[in-house]
């Protein structure tokens, strides 16, 4: 039932386990992940430039901490489109999984950079309490904080959606980044509510909220990026691909599995238990079919390496006798 079951699903959704087929999805992946940045990047820029102009001709450091944000969320595409160009070459001799981890790197980035716009934002806010200033062009003001709202919240949607689909931990990041960024523009009417009744304290205030807001993504982001560095999975993941295993014909057991996020793709690494009896060509179709069946049943999975153990017979050696001595 569940090979006649597994063989249906292949007819649906058909796909090859061929090394230049999975390379072409890794590169239409980087490739879609590489659109969403500079798509992203142009509202972003064209919206922290209009904040600009309104944060020169009015002076209010709520918004300067806004536009300074989404300054730097729009430079943030550049670190993660050099990883995007990176994880496209071929693997070598030296780097044999390639330079998806260029990701990784690039994840920590956007976290630095997070940190410095967080710093920066408190540091003008902290000023204009110690030195206060009126707030001009308020009508101004409040339409800034709109449009940086409109601008933030579309870049979040598209970026969540696309780092969704092709996997990347640092793109879906950066959108909710996006995404709070949003908030924190809305906020800015609050700033320039304050300044329309006479509450000169209104504008640092609420800039001093926004750091408060910026550290609450630089905590999330910062999370997320230290998962990634670790080879964390969602236990979810494992859980699916242990499901699968079981199900294989000639499966006995399944041992250790072990998975790892190579930038926005995934790998992993099994051990199955096999009838002792069978000859060595049997045992390697069994780890065929495994391998086939974590490729159905775990999204993103681009590799699978299956290693096939002898099921213990009663009185035979350990199989893994010999290594016994180099466990950690």
């Amino acid at each position: 039932m569940a090979r006649l079951r597994h063989e249906l699903t292949h007819l649906v959704k058909p796909h090859s386990h061929e090394s230049s087929d999975k390379i072409d999805n890794a590169l239409e992946s980087s490739t879609r992940g590489m659109r969403a940045l500079w798509i992203s990047l142009v509202v972003l820029g064209v919206t922290a430039i209009f904040q600009v102009v309104i944060v020169v001709i009015s002076g209010s450091v709520a918004l300067l901490g806004d536009t300074i944000h989404n300054f730097a969320d729009a430079l943030t595409a550049v670190p993660l489109g050099i990883a995007f160009l990176l994880g496209r070459r071929a693997v070598t001799r030296r780097f044999t999984y390639g330079y998806g981890r260029a990701e990784d790197l690039a994840g920590i980035v956007i976290v630095l950079t997070i940190t410095a716009s967080a710093a920066l934002a408190a540091w003008t806010a902290i000023d204009r309490l110690v030195n206060p200033q009126d707030m001009t062009h308020i009508p101004a003001v409040a339409a800034a904080a709109v449009v940086g709202f409109v601008g933030n919240e579309w870049v979040a949607r598209y970026r969540i959606r696309i780092g969704r689909e092709i996997g990347s931990a640092a793109l879906v990041a950066d959108g909710l980044h996006a995404r709070t960024d949003g908030f924190t523009s809305l906020a800015v009417l609050l700033s320039a509510g304050g300044a329309a009744i006479g509450w000169q304290l209104a504008d640092p205030i609420v800039g001093l909220l926004i750091t408060v807001a910026i550290l609450m993504v630089l905590r999330d982001a910062a999370r997320e990026v230290f998962r990634r560095v670790m080879d964390a999975v969602d236990p979810e993941l494992v859980d699916a691909a242990e499901s699968a295993l079981t199900e294989v014909p000639g499966v006995v057991e399944v041992g250790e599995l072990r998975m790892r996020w190579i930038g926005h793709r995934l790998r992993a690494e099994v051990a199955v238990v096999v009838d002792g009896r069978l000859s060595v060509r049997a045992a390697h179709d069994v780890t065929v079919a495994a391998e086939h069946a974590l490729l159905h049943a775990v999204p993103k999975l681009t590799a699978a390496l299956v290693h096939a153990d002898p099921a213990p017979a009663p009185g035979a050696p350990d199989p893994h006798a010999e290594l016994a001595h180099h466990a950690g």
